[in-house]
């Protein structure tokens, strides 16, 4: 049986997509539904998204299915008509990126979770089709402009660092599952008030927003399609354009920008700097925002500790990552004592 994994080099695979000029469109798509065998409709996908030349990362649970992918714009019409093939993906809104280079995804990867978001609830607390009342990006608009409506970012400290909307409540948290309690407190004694929350693609507001009702909060509403599908509005219908900066997305482009605003900062020297990057130093590998030139004088690193150390060999870098991690710096996302422009309890 053919193994339905991909087993090239990363490297190889990056350098491949970034030499290529296939065309290509990023989107991302989600739908809760209850499936019954994830692990046969992982493989179903899989072999037939192979076939179509699909790239991008794809979650898959009982309760559904969530994906961020790459299409060949050659392939899109098939793609489209299979995925509706499905029963319960017929007419499935596909979020198409707003700022795209087609170099977002560089292999295919379907995995079986045991949600599609890891949001930390017991989905049989609470009525989880007890959802808040979606907004498009004109009701969205009239509705914050009320100063008593309470907008909230559900997405992690890093995404809103570098673009939120405006008067946002922008949680300080790691996880999705770490904000949902944090927001909830902060928002005590405030149920009667109109509260909006908004995501990235629109999926988390999903099923937080059924729990917030479920906490007893009278009037919750969520921005339908999230950042991606309310930039999408705004340039069509010519509507005010509410966020500020960039969103972040969870590929190799690392943002799309919504509008010209740049309302972070480098986090190594502290002027203003909106794009992100892992540090080269693969046993640091933070996530964090840097400025061109830091960028150039520090060859993709955080500090100069970690630039001694990418030029070190192989073999000894290798060595260093084996007996340590740099005290656990990996994936700390914008959280590292090194970062001095960046606001952090450490």
């Amino acid at each position: 049986m053919k193994r339905l994994q991909n087993a090239i080099d990363r490297r190889i695979l990056l350098k491949k997509l970034q030499d290529s000029n296939e065309e290509r469109t990023t989107l991302s798509f989600y739908r809760y539904w209850n499936i019954g065998n994830p692990d046969l409709f992982r493989d179903y996908l899989y072999s037939h998204f192979e076939k179509l030349g699909v790239m991008g990362r794809v979650y898959v649970a009982l309760e559904g299915i969530n994906a961020q992918i790459s299409v060949p714009n050659s392939n899109f019409d098939s793609f489209k008509s299979f995925l509706y093939s499905i029963h319960f993906m017929d007419d499935c809104r596909l979020n198409i990126a707003v700022d795209d280079n087609g170099k977002s995804f560089y292999k295919l990867k379907i995995k079986v979770r045991n949600k599609i978001v890891a949001d930390g609830l017991s989905d049989s607390s609470f009525d989880v089709t007890n959802r808040g009342k979606h907004l498009s990006a004109a009701e969205f608009n009239q509705l914050t402009d009320d100063p008593e409506t309470i907008i909230v970012d559900l997405r992690n400290h890093y995404e809103s660092e570098v673009g939120h909307f405006e008067r946002a409540l922008l949680p300080d948290s790691d996880s999705f599952r770490e904000e949902l309690p944090l927001v909830a407190e902060t928002l005590k004694g405030k149920e009667d008030r109109n509260i909006v929350m908004y995501c990235t693609g629109g999926i988390r507001c999903e099923k937080a927003s059924a729990w917030f009702k479920h906490q007893g909060f009278k009037n919750m509403h969520q921005l339908d399609g999230g950042i991606i599908e309310y930039a999408r509005q705004v340039k069509k219908q010519g509507l005010n354009n509410k966020f500020k900066g960039k969103n972040f997305v969870f590929d190799e482009r690392m943002a799309e920008r919504i509008s010209d605003d740049v309302i972070a900062n480098c986090h190594v020297c502290g002027k203003p700097a909106d794009t992100h990057i892992n540090c080269a130093n693969l046993a640091c590998h933070v996530l964090f925002i840097e400025c061109d030139e830091c960028r150039t004088t520090l060859e993709d690193c955080c500090c100069e500790e970690c630039q001694t150390i990418i030029h070190l060999t192989e073999e000894e870098q290798k060595e260093l990552r084996k007996h340590a991690r740099i005290e656990q710096r990996f994936f700390h996302k914008g959280r590292e004592v090194a970062l001095r422009y960046k606001k952090i309890n450490v």
